[in-house]
């Protein structure tokens, strides 16, 4: 699995603590008995990003549970796959905040190198079982990466989308970083605050005041 450098001392030190020595047991046993998405060497895909690079978090919820579509990468598929709904409703809320997407797939991985870590709170979960892996100790480790970046990092706009995004609000510092919160984009509760959030729009405006380069969404 491909880490940025960046990102080694932080996880060295996680990878070390005894809740993710349990994780690790729990998932190695998850990965030999069951289907277990993302495949094993795509789990950490998001910290390809260099932590020095990094402008924009956009926190979701676990990943994709069907075959295929999981590149460990929150809302992203490989080029190969059909655009998934949550995803179709991100790009109609970028079409209608700034007048298009530039994406023609839903592969993020555009959005990735421009500085946009794409976490998700929880890193893996079971084939057809939405969930299936909360509460075994990744929400602890992705409190710990919205620390560390709330603490190491000037300027970062947060995104939180959803329910289990928008309960790490209280880790981050909101006179250093821009918060951005709604419901989440999936079909069934886009309609109650995701559309209309123009939380493309401030992110660029937020990027520009601190001399930083926006987004090509």
């Amino acid at each position: 699995m491909f880490m940025h450098e960046s990102w080694k001392p932080f996880l060295k030190s996680e990878f070390e603590k005894p809740y993710f020595k349990e994780l690790s047991e729990f998932l190695h046993a998850e990965y030999d008995t069951k289907t277990i998405f993302p495949p094993k060497q795509l789990v950490f895909s998001a910290f390809a990003t260099d932590l020095n690079e990094v402008k924009v978090v956009i926190l979701g919820q676990d990943p994709y549970h069907t075959p295929g579509a999981a590149e460990g990468l929150a809302f992203s598929v490989p080029r190969s796959q059909p655009i998934p709904p949550s995803l179709i409703n991100i790009y109609k809320e970028i079409d209608s905040d700034i007048g298009r997407h530039t994406n023609t797939s839903g592969s993020l991985r555009s959005w990735q190198k421009q500085g946009v870590l794409l976490l998700n709170t929880v890193l893996t979960v079971e084939a057809h079982k939405p969930k299936s892996h909360s509460g075994k100790g990744w929400e602890i480790f992705t409190t710990e990466v919205i620390k560390y970046l709330n603490d190491t990092r000037p300027h970062l706009v947060f995104i939180l989308w959803g329910r289990d995004a928008r309960n790490k609000k209280s880790l981050i510092d909101s006179n250093k970083h821009l918060i951005l919160e709604s419901p989440h984009p999936s079909p069934l509760s886009a309609h109650a605050g995701f559309f209309g959030n123009h939380h493309f729009s401030k992110t660029n405006e937020f990027l520009k005041s601190n001399n930083l380069k926006e987004i090509v969404w």
